[in-house]
């Protein structure tokens, strides 16, 4: 078993929860270009408003099987039976707005895909193409947007998504290393900054 102890983390990590600190050391905060990925972190994302992550991540797999393994091309063709097995569906979160959202933003999805060649040439743009690393160390430190959040969220709303707010945008940057906000004091802020940080030029 992975051992936790005497690591520093970021100060959201429920130390008691196993897979939350898993998720934390092996995936929040490394950067994202696989739009099936970019689509899997929308969707969950969308359906944590009001919730906490934690209660989305506990039904990450259901969510997965629910939703065709986050293909958006599979789930844009949902219809009303697809639609009444989700609404009955245990295993996520049976909130009917939600739901019609995340096959509301498949389709919204291969639109974007279809316009900018793929949704991670879209997103990416919002960041200039590059992580952007804050300095935090404590919790209060923490926002729960930014001015490229608040651009995203707008950009989104205007093609046609739903449950994209601003905030839903801003843990949806974090989630997929837009934005780097691990704690100056975490080991994974220096792990992920060095590991995808921009090769250096040879000299000829």
């Amino acid at each position: 078993m992975k051992k936790f102890d005497n690591t520093r983390r970021c100060p959201w990590v429920d130390l008691s929860k196993p897979d939350y600190i898993e998720y934390h050391d092996t995936e929040w905060g490394v950067p994202v270009h696989d739009d099936r990925q970019i689509f899997e972190f929308l969707t969950l994302e969308a359906a944590q408003a009001g919730l906490s992550w934690y209660t989305v991540l506990r039904k990450r797999e259901a969510y997965k099987k629910a939703f065709a393994g986050f293909d958006p091309q599979r789930v844009a063709k949902y219809g009303d039976r697809q639609l009444q097995s989700l609404l009955k569906n245990p295993g996520i979160i049976r909130n009917q707005q939600k739901i019609v959202a995340a096959v509301n933003n498949a389709r919204r999805f291969l639109e974007v895909q279809e316009q900018f060649g793929s949704f991670d040439s879209y997103i990416w743009r919002f960041v200039d193409g590059k992580p952007i690393v804050h300095r935090l160390k404590r919790l209060k430190d923490y926002p729960a947007t930014s001015a490229e959040s608040d651009a995203l969220s707008k950009d989104l709303k205007q093609r046609g998504f739903k449950f994209v707010g601003s905030t839903i945008c801003y843990a949806h940057m974090q989630a997929t290393g837009m934005i780097n906000d691990h704690a100056l004091d975490c080991f994974r802020r220096q792990e992920i900054t060095f590991a995808h940080s921009p090769a250096p030029l040879k000299s000829k």
